[in-house]
């Protein structure tokens, strides 16, 4: 079906006024909007109601124009003039084609004499940041260098939800298809915050009935109104979710034949060695089966052949017990104990009872069975989202495998009101990932530390980046590429990440501003703000309509200065490169119109509706019955045999956070420490706004006024919060809704709110207020490198005399 124009009111203009269909870049919300420009100034950013994601702007979506004309933007390129040591870089501004030589010329040295590997590159969150408009450009700039080292923070973002969830279900988390949900899990995660144009799906799904189930140490978001609110310790979500797990288990409150057929729950595990059992290890395999065939159990003992994806060697026959055990005869001559799949997960989550669960998770005992029951009441129409609240932990990747199997008893996968993958359109992935071959995406840093991990994919998190900066091992990285990921704020361990930045031989960063990582740059190139360029979109999220639409956002205004598109840099940074062929040779317009090439839409249609097209597609639920599920089992995998290979749990597991207070040796640090997004700024940016900073002014730790009596801390009191690692200054503010042995903290201050302003905080002192400084990374998941930003322990104190 063609694509179809939608119902825009016309695109107004006068002589001094425009108004122009776009969306907003700052977010994953990605908000249809109208830019209002006058006498060639943006002037607002409003809803577009005809937008699948046009309802509503938030806060910082109508900021737009103080973010435009921030006067503490860089608009030139900047070349640092002393050492990195020196209080005072003396920037230089440069020409683009001073910086481009340097950048070139430099970058060429370094791989030549130690491989490309020796250039790291950094990408900013495509989540919270405008580097969405342009990211498969850096990825591609990234591959075709040949470097496998990109830290992009996924591992404190999400590696969890979209890659970890694949050792359940053979794909990432998939959007929760709330016009049809009857119940909504929120999982550390809050869209009122974060993502808009969900938050008001939910809102419309609770008008029609749909019950809301939020879990988060804070009242923030849905809890306050939440048909269930649990309040968990940080990092205690996993043991939250095994316990839910045992009570549906245990009540028959699951899909059980969803499960039977769909799941590798029938699937008999080998108690010797942890595998599953292979017909062919048998001595008497089971008629008609494979060598590789999987093996199960009927109803009368008889062992019953199972092919990859399908529940018996013929798709057809009886049906396999799911919880069952039996001693089965080698073929080597001797006998093994084996039990299904489902039985050993019944196993694992057998002593998470109601009231272990209330230890460990700091809830009452009854709300793990009100939570199950809510589950199983709505199921088989029940969706969820999990982001940064479950991943900021030491024991992440555990976490999520106990939410995806505790989400996969309610048979929703894929199910009209379940997750769904809804038909994006087809285009052309740009990222040129085939441009970087096997062997050099092997050299990534991070591969010694876990293969099932980032690094497969070439990305690498900050603490294995600082290990070969100031390490050299496993070998040296000797310069870094950085498109506007802030690390000094945004990961743990301030001081190490600035003495890492300051120890490479070279550093640029694009930015908009000099984020206190920026400033640690060699080079410093100013990028523009997303109305003041073009950006494509194929496919936005939250509905099928959404994901149906597709837009080439027009530049509202021309870009302030000499500051240009992180596209335009990549694009003529791969130029002097030599990397041309690879970028078309420097013709952004041709690498577009590839992406578009599937679709059959040009440029031209594209601009000639600037508010978007629908490319209609119909819905598909279910469709695992066709394409079963990318699994080694082509099941969804409740034990994951490709865990057990790399050495980590097979089944769903809950570890204690690396601190925690129920463990901690040390009294010195009674209050668990958490961290949130606050909703008026992005991570570590927007501060400067007037319009925003006036609703946070200043930094801030939120306790429970019984907590802050102890402490003899008043409301507004400057307080230290002090940790193993590191302090810094705040203002205490009252929660009385927080667990009185929790704290939260708020996190990417260092902005000041104009030039020259007393207001901002320096990153690396304890008189600031960088919530990094607290935090160590020494001490990461084991699997994918997710850092405890969210599960820490500390102490709070009164600042005397201030």
């Amino acid at each position: 079906m063609p694509p179809t124009p939608p119902d825009h009111p016309p695109a107004e203009s006068s002589a001094s006024r425009r108004v122009i269909p776009g969306f907003c870049g700052l977010c994953k919300s990605r908000c249809g909007s109208r830019m209002v420009v006058e006498d060639g100034r943006l002037v607002a950013q409003l809803p577009d109601p005809a937008h699948p994601t046009g309802r509503a702007q938030c806060v910082k979506g109508r900021a737009a124009p103080e973010l435009v004309y921030d006067p503490q933007r860089v608009l030139h390129p900047l070349l640092r003039t002393r050492p990195k040591g020196d209080a005072d870089p003396g920037w230089r501004e440069i020409s683009w084609d001073e910086a481009f030589d340097r950048i070139a010329r430099t970058l060429g040295r370094i791989r030549d004499e130690s491989g490309a590997e020796a250039v790291a590159f950094a990408i900013a969150t495509p989540s919270g940041t405008p580097i969405a408009d342009d990211v498969r450009w850096i990825e591609r700039l990234a591959n075709a260098f040949g470097s496998p080292n990109v830290a992009n923070g996924t591992e404190i973002c999400n590696w969890h939800k979209d890659f970890t969830h694949q050792h359940t279900f053979g794909r990432g988390i998939a959007t929760p298809d709330f016009a049809h949900s009857r119940c909504i899990v929120l999982w550390g995660h809050n869209p009122r915050d974060t993502w808009l144009n969900n938050a008001l799906s939910i809102a419309a799904a609770r008008k029609r009935g749909a019950r809301v189930v939020v879990i988060d140490p804070r009242k923030a978001g849905f809890a306050a109104d939440a048909d269930l609110w649990l309040r968990v310790r940080p990092g205690s979500d996993g043991a939250l979710a095994l316990g839910a797990a045992r009570m549906m288990l245990a009540r028959g409150w699951f899909d059980a034949a969803f499960l039977r057929d769909f799941s590798n729950g029938p699937l008999l595990v080998r108690s010797d060695t942890g595998r599953f059992l292979r017909a062919d290890e048998l001595a008497l395999p089971p008629a008609g089966a494979g060598a590789d065939d999987f093996v199960s159990l009927s109803a009368n003992g008889t062992a019953i052949a199972c092919r990859r994806g399908t529940r018996t060697a013929g798709g057809a026959g009886p049906d396999p017990l799911l919880a069952a055990g039996i001693e089965l005869e080698l073929a080597e001559g001797r006998r093994v104990r084996c039990d299904t799949a489902h039985a050993l997960f019944e196993q694992a989550c057998a002593p998470y009872t109601p009231e272990r669960v209330a230890e460990l998770c700091w809830i009452e005992a009854g709300q793990v069975e009100q939570f199950a029951r809510l589950l199983h009441e709505a199921s088989p129409a029940v969706s969820y989202y999990c982001w940064a609240g479950v991943c900021q932990h030491t024991n992440a990747t555990q976490t999520d495998r106990a939410i995806a199997t505790l989400m996969a008893l309610t048979g929703s996968f894929d199910a009209p009101g379940g997750n769904v993958a809804f038909t994006p359109p087809p285009a052309n992935d740009a990222s040129g990932k085939a441009l970087l071959g096997a062997a050099q995406r092997a050299r990534c840093i991070g591969l010694a530390r876990s293969r099932l991990g980032p690094a497969r994919l070439g990305l690498v998190g900050s603490d294995a980046l600082w290990d070969a900066i100031l390490e050299r091992e496993p070998y040296a990285i000797r310069a870094l590429v950085g498109f506007g990921r802030d690390f000094l704020l945004n990961h743990a361990d301030a001081e190490r990440a600035a003495k890492a930045l300051a120890a490479l031989e070279f550093c640029v960063y694009a930015d908009l501003t000099l984020t206190p990582t920026a400033a640690l740059a060699d080079l410093v190139l100013p990028i523009c703000t997303p109305w003041e360029r073009e950006a494509l979109r194929v496919g936005f999220e939250g509905s099928q309509a959404a994901e149906s639409w597709v837009q080439l956002r027009p530049a509202a205004i021309a870009p302030l200065g000499e500051s240009r598109p992180d596209a335009w840099v990549v694009f003529e940074l791969a130029q002097r490169l030599g990397l041309g062929e690879h970028f078309w040779d420097g013709d952004l317009e041709a690498g577009l119109a590839h992406i578009l090439a599937p679709l059959g839409l040009s440029l031209d249609e594209l601009r000639a509706h600037p508010g978007g097209l629908a490319h209609p597609a119909a819905t598909r639920y279910r469709k695992y019955l066709d394409e079963g599920f990318d699994t080694p089992t082509g099941r969804i995998e409740l034990y994951a045999e490709t865990l057990l290979a790399h050495g980590a749990a097979p089944l769903p597991d809950f570890v204690e956070p690396a601190d925690s207070p129920l463990t901690a040796a040390d009294a010195a640090f009674p209050l668990v420490m958490t961290t949130a997004k606050l909703r008026h700024f992005r991570h570590g940016q927007d501060r400067q706004a007037p319009s925003l900073r006036r609703h946070t002014p200043e930094p801030a730790v939120h306790l429970h006024p019984d907590a802050a009596r102890a402490r003899g801390i008043a409301e507004g009191d400057a307080v230290r919060l002090r940790s193993a690692h590191g302090s810094i200054r705040l203002r205490a503010r009252f929660d009385d809704t927080l667990d009185a042995r929790v704290v939260w903290v708020e996190y990417g201050w260092w902005q000041p709110a104009g030039p020259g302003t007393a207001d901002g905080y320096d990153a690396l002192s304890e008189d600031g207020a960088n919530y990094s400084r607290l935090v160590s990374d020494h001490r990461v998941d084991p699997v994918s490198g997710s850092q405890p930003l969210r599960s820490g322990l500390c102490e709070i104190e009164p600042v005397l005399g201030r």
